[in-house]
């Protein structure tokens, strides 16, 4: 028996259920230095999934990279109880931290790092822990978008106190879902959209167009390579727009980040 595949139609232009084309981003909205205390924050808002990312610099290192001279990048992630309509236990209940939770900390930790100057640190670690405020999917990759904006204030601030003399963010790096869903391919998922997804995939790009990483799934049948290349070129315009959200907040706090930009693939 032939396996079946999932099959994008693209042609399909009906409205979905919060009435956005299958193209359309929801509203995206940054908030900076949402918190006072820390080294650099921001709350980024996907429709409903809002996500908050704070950074610590801290003057020490990991200690695989104590005398290397070198710095480090790293995230944590976590969800409030009522994140989500019905109460999720604290992890610290069931005393560790869930596979799910290890594997975006370090998706974010990874996508930062892949963008930032580590030698231009010093020995310096910065740790950016983002908390989801409320979860309507996507927390992961709008945890990379709200990781990258606070992590680029906290460099920032190192640069303004003398600490570095030079802007170790080479990129800004944001992440967008994309999806099947009843035979339509999808931007930026919601959960009632993700929770049915014929394939269901996590992009992650920087302001070059360079990919981060791709984590794709079929949930309920093969997916063909002629679907893989159409969700990428949709996750392209999709981060493209997402990164122009980042500039646009980021040079409310410098021209520095003026020089940060998306240019299209050919």
């Amino acid at each position: 028996m032939t396996a079946k595949t999932v099959t994008a139609q693209s042609g399909a232009e009906a409205p979905r259920a919060d009435k956005r084309r299958p193209a359309e981003l929801r509203p995206v909205r940054i908030s900076l230095d949402y918190i006072d205390f820390s080294d650099g924050s921001a709350l980024v808002e996907f429709g409903r999934t809002r996500v908050l990312a704070a950074a610590t610099i801290e003057e020490r290192v990991p200690h695989f990279l104590k005398g290397t001279g070198r710095g480090w990048v790293t995230a944590e992630y976590a969800m409030l109880p009522r994140a989500t309509s019905e109460r999720t236990p604290r992890e610290r209940t069931a005393g560790r931290v869930s596979g799910r939770t290890q594997e975006i900390q370090r998706l974010v930790g990874r996508a930062l790092r892949a963008v930032t100057d580590l030698g231009a640190l010093g020995e310096r670690q910065i740790i950016i822990d983002c908390d989801v405020i409320q979860a309507d999917g996507g927390t992961r990759t709008a945890s990379v978008t709200a990781g990258c904006v606070a992590l680029g204030l906290a460099l920032k601030k190192m640069m303004d106190r003398g600490l570095i003399g030079q802007m170790p963010l080479r990129h800004l790096v944001a992440g967008i879902s994309v999806g099947v869903v009843k035979g339509r391919p999808l931007l930026d998922l919601d959960y009632a959209e993700d929770s049915q997804a014929d394939l269901d995939m996590n992009v992650i790009e920087t302001d070059r167009g360079e990919l981060v990483e791709v984590q794709a799934g079929a949930e309920k049948a093969p997916f063909s390579r002629q679907d893989l290349l159409g969700l990428l070129k949709m996750a392209d315009k999709g981060i493209a727009r997402i990164i122009q959200i980042q500039k646009r907040a980021l040079k409310q706090k410098s021209i520095l980040f003026m020089a940060y930009g998306y240019k299209d693939k050919p």
